[in-house]
């Protein structure tokens, strides 16, 4: 098992600096969720100890091709233990990420983790993404909760048609998904822009992993 300062370097060796803060809430993310994993498991056993490479790292992969400026607006469908979402709101402390899920004992880490964490950028909810104010996020994001018609399907209602001055693209969603998607693209009816992980990380856990983008 590595030490969380060796995990912290691993994220560092792919996007180099960050602020003195911003180090200790990466080192932080190894001790908040073993403790909560404990209690409740919302991060496999297997997968605790690969936390900053499987989680961490994999939720940073949308930091490599999306900027989301001060004042953005992020909401995270389905976050479960707050993946990607906080790891995005330490990188982004600007934007405002509003994380939701349906299971309240995953929303309780959430929260837990966020006032260890001291991140002040961060509005959890307990609620379905239907539920949710219409046309005023600019951003969602979702990693691996349902197939992409249905992400597209609660998101679509959700998004602001528009460009946010420093954003590099238009509104819409993002989603981190594995597998083969051929099916679930085309049965989605949708024409997705799509980036291959391992061709950004060089980790063998990427291999076929991916970044899909739906533009609003």
């Amino acid at each position: 098992m590595e030490t969380p300062g060796r995990q912290v370097e691993i994220i560092q060796s792919y996007f180099g600096d960050f602020t003195p803060r911003q180090t200790e809430q990466w080192a932080a993310l190894d001790a908040v969720y073993r403790e909560w994993n404990e209690k409740i498991n919302v991060i496999s056993r297997k997968d605790i100890d690969s936390l900053y490479e499987r989680h961490v790292l994999h939720s940073l992969a949308i930091a490599t091709e999306f900027d989301f400026p001060a004042g953005a607006q992020v909401v995270d469908i389905g976050t479960g233990g707050g993946f990607p979402g906080i790891p995005l709101a330490i990188f982004f402390p600007g934007a405002t990420f509003h994380l939701i899920d349906s299971i309240g004992k995953k929303i309780r880490v959430v929260n837990e983790a966020v006032e260890a964490l001291g991140l002040t950028n961060v509005k959890t909810y307990h609620a379905r993404a239907e539920t949710l104010p219409k046309n005023v996020f600019d951003f969602v994001v979702s990693r691996a909760v349902a197939p992409l018609a249905d992400l597209w399907a609660w998101s679509r209602p959700l998004l602001r048609n528009n460009h946010l001055p420093g954003a590099p693209h238009k509104n819409g969603l993002v989603c981190l998904k594995g597998g083969d998607l051929t099916t679930e693209i085309a049965a989605s009816g949708l024409r997705p822009h799509i980036w291959e992980l391992e061709q950004l990380f060089k980790e063998s856990w990427f291999h076929e992993k991916f970044m899909v983008y739906v533009p609003r």
